[in-house]
């Protein structure tokens, strides 16, 4: 009996347990829901939901005189919702009935796939239930407006699936032109180079969001979730495109005739340091020849003879010499410590200062340098702090630019032959752009400018910023050794025994500066027979009386190159870029031209988004007769803008559209996503385009663009 009632006692206890257990389970229940139910529901919401950025359009780079160098041209990927509920309902009958279409319209359209192959590719994901399933990506404009009328896809998103992802393509419409120096757009901005990664974030604008649910394995974009990008601002650089072209052209003709490894030419406006063009071409393994390194700022090497304006100058205004102080060149070779220097004309004797520099003779600076500042050397390195020959330059393009090297007393390679073979260009390293900056300076009086890139920073076509000239050093010596040291560069040219003469002298125009021809160690096997190659260098202002622009020419020649000399190479390249831009620009007397009425001032074509944003910037009023559509045309009359939908929108993807009265950015646009590649001459709105509006054409085909 004892034992009945210990077993129905335990059985009790085991059921009140439960009954309390279960109580417990239902209260906890009641209080999720209840009270923690909006957390719980907000915490699985972020597990499915998140924001993810949408990237705004970036800025386009512009030249000074207002051509288009780097612009931003929308490319599309495709995806599809193959378990959209309009997709499925009816079990699929809308799928079914149009994928027979669907696939024959994109198989015309894109080509690279048959019909079948399209038609196999969507069933398969549509008996998946792929939510947000890759068909297409980097698609084009025309593309996607081609696609958008395609059965089963002009039914709205809902009831077919399809979804666009707009991102953009940087394009180069010069292709070539200043590429390195304009640089390179990538998705990671840390890697990007020149001005598109200095002025990342102005061009890159703010980005916005778009809430984006986890589906089936992947995220799908929330309709009407999406925060706007603010697009980004406009550079206006200070390069020239004439003069850019010219510069890279004559680089281009020597370096290939001359089997050259690379070289680079610098154009700087004398009195404000802009830097008006920077070609830099390098030599490909198979042999042609790109803007592969920035090598005019970002490459330092021995500069060679050209380094001797800054031991003259250092000598001048130490008054230790004057241009006609006799120098012994004891016969064009010296020894210093053990280590012969030796010049490139052997028998030269006793000449003055100022012959000394014009034939280039390395025994005469190097003795003169070791006369007066082996036993103080901290003298002469002064003088190259001063010329910021060992400060890092300031332009605008940071990452890209190479430190510069100077010794002084405390480096611990600093020896007896130092100061000798530093004072013809040797045991130092600097860019073209360092001694660019101290020949400008020279032809300045004086002055030495920061060069710089970039003018203005443009917002819907208004200046928000102005970059001003910065000087640097108001005076780099006194007026009398900048006198002497210009009396010294010009008869590098102007006397028959210069080194420039022979190729610069033959001018309408005066070129004074100094050739310098550096020997290098080929792939650092050292500077013995066979190994050695020679940097060629000319470096000069042009005209000599009055310098507009200074200009830096640096060749680095092979063991195979036919000239190595500063003159005949780099001195040639010199030249005919100084004819270009004297006749182009210096020569030419002012026209005063009447004023001319526009008749096509009130009438412009462009995309409906920025032409709202202008006029809304204007606070002009407008009526819009379109209703769908990317492009619009403006007509303005009495401060009210009517737009409608242009002729240029309506043309086949296989017919070359009328651009003409388009503003650049938007022709380029147009024209490259229909698969034209665009080349573009003059600035302004296009006047006239070389294909006619209307004819066919053939993808890849080139079009000139004539702007007004």
């Amino acid at each position: 009996m004892d034992i009945k009632k210990d077993i129905l006692w335990r059985v009790y206890l085991c059921f009140l347990s439960m009954i309390l257990l279960g109580v417990m389970v239902l209260g906890r229940v009641v209080y999720i829901q209840r009270v923690q139910g909006s957390f719980w529901k907000g915490m699985g919401d972020s597990l499915h939901l998140k924001y993810l950025p949408i990237n705004a359009e970036r800025g386009s780079i512009y030249s000074e005189d207002g051509n288009m160098l780097s612009t931003s041209v929308p490319v599309f990927d495709i995806y599809v919702d193959f378990g959209a509920d309009g997709l499925r309902e009816k079990d699929g009958k809308r799928f079914k009935d149009n994928i027979d279409s669907l696939s024959l319209c994109m198989a015309d359209l894109f080509k690279d796939k048959t019909a079948t192959d399209y038609k196999s590719e969507m069933q398969l994901a549509y008996k998946n239930k792929e939510r947000y399933y890759l068909l297409k990506r980097k698609i084009s404009f025309d593309e996607y407006r081609a696609l958008r009328n395609f059965p089963l896809v002009r039914q709205g998103r809902n009831k077919s699936g399809f979804i666009a992802d707009i991102r953009d393509k940087r394009i180069n419409p010069y292709v070539l032109l200043a590429n390195r120096t304009i640089g390179l757009s990538r998705r990671d901005s840390t890697k990007n180079v020149g001005l598109e990664r200095t002025y990342d974030s102005l061009l890159k604008g703010t980005t916005g969001q778009r809430l984006m649910r986890y589906t089936a394995g992947a995220y799908m974009p929330v309709e009407g979730a999406e925060l706007d990008p603010v697009n980004g601002k406009d550079i206006i650089t200070t390069l020239d495109t004439y003069i850019q072209d010219v510069a890279e052209n004559a680089l281009m003709k020597m370096m290939v005739n001359n089997n050259s490894l690379h070289g680079t030419v610098i154009v700087m406006e004398t009195a404000t340091g802009k830097l008006k063009a920077i070609a830099n071409l390098g030599k490909q393994p198979d042999g042609t020849y790109t803007e592969d390194l920035n090598y005019g700022i970002g490459k330092a090497t021995e500069p060679g003879s050209i380094f001797k304006l800054a031991t003259l100058l250092s000598l001048l205004e130490d008054k230790y010499v004057t241009n006609q102080s006799i120098v012994d060149c004891e016969g064009g070779v010296k020894y210093f410590s053990g280590l012969r220097i030796k010049d490139s004309h052997l028998g030269t004797g006793s000449i003055t200062v100022k012959e000394a520099f014009y034939r280039s003779s390395n025994v005469a600076f190097a003795k003169l340098a070791t006369q007066y500042y082996q036993d103080q050397p901290n003298k002469f390195t002064d003088h190259l702090d001063r010329f910021r020959l060992n400060k890092m330059t300031g332009v605008d393009i940071v990452a890209s630019s190479a430190k510069p090297t100077i010794k002084t007393v405390k480096n611990r390679s600093w020896g007896k032959t130092t100061i000798p073979f530093m004072a013809h260009g040797y045991e130092e390293l600097v860019t073209p752009l360092h001694m660019l900056m101290l020949y400008n300076a020279v032809a300045n009086n004086g002055k030495m400018m920061k060069p710089y890139l970039v003018n203005a920073v443009r917002d819907y076509g208004v200046d928000i910023k102005l970059i001003q000239p910065q000087v640097l050093v108001e005076k780099i010596c006194s007026d009398e050794t900048i006198a002497q040291a210009r009396e010294c560069l010009k008869a590098v040219v102007d006397s028959a025994h210069g080194t420039g003469h022979k190729i610069l002298f033959d001018s309408a125009y005066s070129i004074s500066g100094k050739t310098g021809t550096a020997v290098t160690a080929l792939n650092n096997k050292g500077y013995n027979k066979g190994n050695k190659i020679y940097q060629a260098s000319f470096i000069g202002y042009f005209p000599s009386e009055n310098p507009k622009y200074s200009m830096a020419v640096v060749i680095q020649n092979s063991n195979e190159s036919k000239l190595i000399y500063g003159a005949d190479v780099s001195g040639r390249v010199f030249k005919e870029v100084s004819d270009r831009i004297f006749y182009h620009f210096i020569s030419k007397a002012p026209v005063k031209k009447q004023p001319v009425s526009d008749t096509s001032l009130y009438n412009y074509y462009g995309a409906k988004k920025d032409l709202s944003s202008i006029l809304g910037f204007m606070q002009i009023g407008y009526v819009d007769s379109a209703v769908n559509g990317y492009w619009r045309s403006v007509g303005l009359r009495n401060n009210t803008a009517a737009l409608q939908l242009p002729t240029q929108a309506l043309t086949p993807t296989n017919i070359t559209p009328d651009v003409k009265g388009m503003g650049l950015k938007d022709a380029v646009y147009l024209l490259e996503n229909k698969g034209l590649k665009t080349i573009v001459s003059g600035r302004g709105r296009v006047v006239d385009q070389s294909i006619l509006a209307g004819t066919g054409f053939i993808k890849g085909q080139k079009i000139i663009l004539m702007l007004n």
